[in-house]
């Protein structure tokens, strides 16, 4: 029999896929849910030992991933305990600053990116470059929190609110350029339960303000985005189409056959550094 642990976030649904996939194998294996975000985790990890750990690693609030990102660090880096996925998919997971730093000192092609904690040096340093900018948040997927700046009036804005109590702008609701506006409300009247865990995610992200930092990167123009999806040996990918300037979030898709080498060079991604999964995202 084997023991396995599912280390879940603070919302209280983002482990159930892990819960389901281990009940249809209940013949095989045994699990437990620990909560990694209350502050009996570690009491609850030496407790008992476990085959495995598998991690859903939060992507909505700042705080609450930097609070997974670590606990999980002192399972895998102190007690070298075996986790799923790999500490570095998780953080690079949801958090574009480290990301960013993971990119270039493994010299992997990708945007030009800055990070800056200094009002007066981000001023002074993105001068000399050309506009657009791309002004993204820390912590956000589907296009949330991005903003592409096309003046020097809008750049100077940006700082100015990063770096004041106002934070920078990201959407916290609903992402209505998705479209399917009837269909996702007659979703929701046949799944009410759905509403409550639709709402408690946009009261985290309502909460999550970026203060004292700032993430730019060069504008790369582009029709569209390659998707790679790869799990263990499978890879897929498809099309992600724009709606405006960004393809993230837009829910448009193209299955066209991607060439060869895009799957190649995913490949080589997930051998070089023992990725279990990833999706990857490539102009």
């Amino acid at each position: 029999m084997i023991h396995l642990a599912i280390l879940r976030n603070e919302l209280s649904d983002e482990h159930e896929l892990w819960v389901q996939a281990c009940k249809a194998h209940h013949k095989e294996l045994e699990f437990d849910v620990i909560n990694l975000t209350k502050n009996n985790w570690l009491e609850q990890i030496l407790a008992k030992e476990y085959d495995f750990y598998l991690c859903k690693p939060p992507g909505i609030n700042s705080l609450y991933k930097q609070l997974y990102d670590e606990r999980v660090m002192i399972l895998s880096m102190e007690l070298a305990l075996p986790i799923y996925p790999t500490l570095t998919e998780i953080l690079i997971y949801e958090n574009k600053r480290f990301l960013s730093y993971w990119l270039a000192v493994n010299r992997l092609p990708h945007p030009k990116t800055w990070v800056f904690y200094d009002k007066k040096e981000a001023l002074a340093t993105l001068r000399n470059y050309a506009l657009p900018l791309v002004a993204k948040v820390n912590i956000g997927a589907s296009g949330s929190g991005v903003t592409i700046c096309r003046s020097w009036k809008q750049v100077e804005d940006y700082i100015e609110d990063v770096f004041s109590v106002k934070g920078a702008s990201q959407r916290w609701g609903p992402n209505l350029t998705k479209g399917k506006l009837l269909q996702r409300g007659i979703h929701y009247i046949f799944k009410p339960a759905d509403i409550g865990r639709k709402l408690e995610r946009y009261k985290r992200k309502r909460n999550e303000r970026q203060t004292g930092f700032v993430l730019f990167q060069e504008f790369v123009e582009h029709e569209y985005e390659w998707r790679v999806v790869a799990i263990g040996d499978s890879y897929f990918a498809h099309k992600k189409l724009k709606i405006g300037d960004k393809a993230s979030g837009s829910t448009l898709k193209k299955y066209d056959n991607p060439p060869l080498k895009l799957l190649d060079f995913a490949r080589s991604i997930m051998e070089r550094f023992g990725f279990y999964s990833q999706a990857i995202d490539l102009f």
